[in-house]
This record gives structure tokens, C-alpha cells and sequence, in this order.
């Protein structure tokens, strides 16, 4: 790689973590995340090869944005000298107004500033390392990149709720998340899946934060998410889809203040909720426990039944992905959800999906199945490459 060839870093800041990677074009030379701020904050630190390297000391910071002093420093020295020529960082919420990425400003921030009500546990920490670097360090370039991007080009009827115009007007539509993921695996379809790229696809982001999203001829036309973060399937703590009648009766008949609302639907419903265990798919497959198979259970029946809600969207289904943590790893979640599809004509291949394929249907299979890993860093850091050439 040619020394002229810029250096650029990357910051996905989540509300107790803080995920961090540079590359030299599409080279990853480090990456690394900084788990459990505020609580027994833990970083690790990885090279190009995958090997773990001597992490920094972060001292005990209370926020993502905290954990930076420490951070930087120890990035320029791991880089000889060198300087980053940009930061791409991964921001929840662009709103109807941002349908790409953008060079920071101080308007900019303030714009997206505006929108943390729609994304109040994402949106304030994506936002305050942009904040403290654009104080520090005003010269260097700053790129958003916005998880709700890739679903602008989702159908006006898509994006609308039943609900009067002038509330559509202040900004209460669908907007679609997990957006950065979905890109990238649109970017390499061509490449692993040549002939279901051009096709009706859905792509399932199972994580602790999921939701699905289908794809035709590589572009988002609909997805579980909706106006937040907190529609669709259910998440690790996040209930997903909820009759709105069950947060009026909470208001009025629990008499539960709106905060108390928030934190149960955000923080303790989900795999949560249903286990009472824990939110971890991990420790949920691993348990014996029937909660735990319950709340699996329920996990794999919402997921298959929005993937055949989406196969409707598209007019018919020619392929599934699975991407994220658990879409990626849990060979057994997987399996549930072709044997739930099996009505579309997927037919899992069991040796396939064990190996984690990258093809885990059969050869003759109608709907191709697949595990694809996602790669929001990379996407972030091409974005951050293009804004800043550009700019030029």
C-alpha cells in the first residue's frame, strides 16, 4: 500500500461501548472496542492479522466519548507518526433530511441534535465523541454516516403511518435502521451471491439490536424498523413490535411515568423479558431453562413471520441472508428460521449451515439461503473516503 495512501478512522459509539478501527484504503490495519464504560469499562485492541495487541490505559470513563484522551494518543503512536486524514463515525438518525453521508459542521451537529428524541439511546452517544474531537481537534475531517440512509429509498407508502399529515410532516414516518449493515452486504452480494444480487432478497441483521430488510435489485423498498430503534423484532432488551395500546394502558391504568415506559421497552423486554434470564442469545441457547427456549422460540416465530412479510413487499423471495452476531453464529437459530420458511421453498442444508456456509441451502433450492458477516466499519470508512475526496 502506497505511504500517499490516507489513513482513516472510524467510531461507532453505542451507550456503553465504543467500537474503533483505521484502515489504509480497504486495508484494516487495527481494530478494537472498549466494553462496559460506566460500569468495569475493558478494551481490546486487534491487528491487521487478528492478533490481540497491547491495549492503552483508559482509566474508568463514564461515557464513550470519555474514553477518546486516553485513545488517540495511543492511536498516532500505533501509527508511526501518520496522521488520519478522516473519522467516519456510525450515527443512528439522519432524519428525511440526510439520505447520505455528510462532512461534519457545527449546523450539522446541531441538525442532528435535533433528532435525539427520536433516537434517545443511540443518538446522544453517536453524537458526543463528533462533539468533543470537533472541539479538540477542529481540523480534522469528520464524516456521519447514517444508519437510516440506505432506507430513503424505501416507497412514500412504505414509510407512512396511518396517522394525520401533520404529524407525517413533523417527522413521525418510518425511516428503517441498520442501515450501514444492510449497505455493505448490498456492496457484496455481486461477489458471493451473484445470482440472487439482482433479485428479491431479504437480509436478516440478527443481533442483539435485529431487524430485516428487503432488498430488490440491491436498494431497501421495506424493513421491520420503523420510526425508532425499537420496532420490528424482538431484541436483545428491546420489545420490538408493540400494540400502541399497551403503552396507553401503562400511561393511564399502571400509571407509569413515561420514563419508567422508555426503560421498560428499551431496556428490560426483549429476550430479556421473555427469559428473565438474560438478553445474550448465548447464554439463552446454552440454557436449560424453558423460558429461555421460550423466548427463542418466539424470536424464531417473529423473525419467519416477517421475512414472509417482506417476500409480500417484494412480490416473491429469491434469496435470505443472515448477517450480525447471532445471523452469523447460531447455527441453531438459523436452522429454525429456514424450517419456518420451509412454505417459501427454502431448503436448509444442514452440513452447510454448520460450516456457516457461505451458501447453507441446497443446490436445488427455490429461495438460495446464506451467511454473509457484515462489515459497518468498512462501509463507514469508504463513506468517510468519498466525503473527503469530494471535498477536495
Amino acid at each position: 500500500m502506497s505511504a500517499a495512501t490516507p489513513l482513516l478512522g472510524v467510531i461507532n459509539a453505542g451507550s456503553s461501548s465504543l467500537k474503533f478501527a483505521v484502515y489504509e484504503g480497504e486495508a484494516l490495519l487495527l481494530s478494537g472496542q472498549v466494553d462496559g464504560i460506566g460500569v468495569h469499562p475493558a478494551i481490546r485492541v486487534k491487528d491487521a492479522r487478528g492478533e490481540l495487541l497491547p491495549a492503552p490505559a483508559i482509566g474508568s470513563p463514564a461515557t464513550p466519548a470519555d474514553a477518546l484522551p486516553s485513545l488517540l494518543p495511543w492511536l498516532e503512536d500505533q501509527l508511526s507518526g501518520r496522521s488520519l486524514a478522516g473519522l467516519g463515525h456510525r450515527v443512528v438518525h439522519g432524519g428525511a433530511q440526510h439520505a447520505g453521508p455528510e462532512r461534519v459542521t457545527p449546523a450539522l451537529l446541531r441538525a442532528l441534535s435535533e433528532l435525539e428524541p427520536l433516537a434517545p439511546l443511540h443518538q446522544p452517544h453517536n453524537l458526543e465523541p463528533i462533539r468533543r474531537i470537533l472541539e479538540h481537534a477542529p481540523e480534522l475531517p469528520q464524516v456521519a454516516c447514517f444508519d437510516t440512509a440506505f432506507h430513503r429509498s424505501i416507497p412514500e407508502v412504505a414509510q407512512a403511518f396511518a396517522l394525520p399529515e401533520a404529524l407525517r410532516a413533523k417527522g413521525v414516518r418510518r425511516y428503517g435502521f441498520h442501515g450501514l449493515s444492510y449497505e455493505y452486504i448490498a456492496a457484496t452480494l455481486p461477489t458471493v451471491a451473484p445470482e440472487i444480487a439482482k433479485g428479491r432478497v431479504v437480509v436478516a441483521h440478527l443481533g442483539n439490536g435485529a431487524s430485516l430488510c428487503a432488498l430488490r435489485e440491491g436498494r431497501s423498498v421495506a424493513t421491520t424498523m420503523g420510526f425508532s430503534a425499537l420496532d420490528g423484532l424482538p431484541m436483545g432488551t428491546r420489545c420490538g413490535e408493540l400494540d400502541a395500546g399497551v403503552v396507553l394502558y401503562l400511561l393511564e391504568h399502571d400509571a407509569m411515568p413515561p420514563a419508567k415506559v422508555q426503560d421498560l421497552l428499551y431496556r428490560r423486554s426483549g429476550m430479556l423479558g421473555l427469559s428473565g434470564t438474560s438478553p445474550d442469545f448465548r447464554d439463552l441457547l446454552a440454557s436449560t431453562d424453558p423460558r429461555a427456549r421460550f423466548a427463542l422460540e418466539v424470536f424464531v416465530y417473529r423473525v419467519a413471520r416477517a421475512v414472509g412479510s417482506l417476500a409480500a413487499a417484494l412480490g416473491g423471495l429469491d434469496g435470505i441472508v443472515f448477517t450480525a452476531g447471532v445471523g452469523e453464529n447460531a447455527t441453531t437459530v438459523r436452522a429454525a428460521i429456514c424450517d419456518a420458511c420451509a412454505w417459501l421453498c427454502v431448503t436448509l442444508d444442514p452440513a452447510a449451515n454448520e460450516r456457516h456456509g457461505p451458501r447453507i441451502s441446497t443446490p436445488g433450492a427455490r429461495v438460495a439461503a446464506y451467511v454473509i458477516p457484515t462489515d459497518e466499519n468498512r462501509m463507514i470508512a469508504r463513506h468517510t473516503r468519498t466525503v473527503i475526496a469530494e471535498a477536495r
